[in-house]
């Protein structure tokens, strides 16, 4: 008997809903960085349980938006969830119930959306503080059931997957049984170039910064070149990107296309160039590439 259906992946930001993500496919689909509020978009991956397709939503971070930017990244996470069949709503453990997770399930209780709760990073936390956390979670009264997984290492997430399988809907798949995302690959591209500026570049430039793929040329030898524009808001930070000799977009630039090179299983000529846009986060243009609201 097959089954389908949409599981959002909700929390707090820096949780780890890109990890798990990532982990549940099986591959890398959505970008990953120890920084808060790194995805921007909504990232589907798909996974394949027995004989039930689930769609995972991956949304950004839940919290109280300042910018612009923010109030669209909050908005896609809560239409994430409101159009999915299952919530799943993922909480640090070592952090418990801080402002963001709560705002989230109070919100949470006042739609009455009833949802699945996975504690993560539980191999940080000691197992009394553990069964402490879960009661609190399970007093609110919206959780059909709490998991303790760890994203990172695989812990827990096989049964996570069993149970939410058996949530979902009897009928046909909504996928190609190959398919894994429906990211395409120039998007992907950029968001693997983004990720590198967050591993690389310190505290608040990676906010200050986007990543456009320009063009993607398929050569006769086999092998891609793909041409992208990081783009900044203001010319000392392209200074800092480029770094003394371009030492710094050389080396963000090698990783990014070692990884596009395992991804897509050919030989990747990556081309990086800075550029100066000072208010980037007010185009919507953007937003449209994101698939984010400008008006939220």
């Amino acid at each position: 008997m097959m089954r389908a259906g949409f599981v959002a992946i909700v929390g707090a930001p820096n949780v780890g809903k890109s990890t798990l993500l990532n982990q549940m496919v099986g591959t890398k689909v959505s970008i990953v960085s120890p920084k808060v509020q790194t995805t921007r978009t909504r990232v589907l991956g798909i996974c394949i349980e027995e004989q039930t397709q689930i769609i995972f939503i991956d949304t950004p971070g839940i919290f109280a938006p300042r910018r612009r930017l923010d109030r669209a990244m909050v908005a896609a996470a809560w239409g994430g969830a409101g159009d999915a069949d299952d919530v799943l709503l993922l909480v640090d453990a070592s952090r418990g119930i801080d402002s963001n997770t709560k705002s989230i399930l109070e919100r949470l209780q006042k739609t009455e959306r009833r949802v699945t709760i996975a504690l993560n990073k539980v191999d940080l936390v000691v197992k009394e503080e553990l069964l402490e956390l879960a009661q609190k979670l399970d007093a609110i009264g919206i959780a059909d059931e709490i998991f303790m997984i760890s994203a990172e290492k695989g812990d827990g997430v096989a049964d996570l997957l069993t149970y939410l399988s058996g949530r979902m809907v009897v009928g046909p798949w909504l996928f190609p049984e190959d398919q894994i995302s429906d990211m395409p690959q120039r998007l992907l591209a950029a968001e693997i170039t983004r990720e590198k500026l967050y591993l690389n570049l310190n505290q608040e430039l990676p906010y200050a910064t986007t990543v456009e793929t320009e063009s993607w040329e398929n050569k006769d030898d086999g092998s891609v070149k793909i041409n992208q524009i990081i783009y900044v808001e203001r010319p000392s930070q392209k200074a800092i990107v480029l770094g003394k000799g371009g030492r710094q977009i050389k080396s963000i630039g090698e990783s990014a296309r070692l990884e596009l090179e395992e991804m897509l299983d050919i030989r990747v000529h990556l081309f990086l160039f800075v550029k100066v846009r000072e208010k980037w986060g007010d185009d919507p243009e953007r937003y449209r590439d994101w698939g984010l609201d400008f008006n939220a």
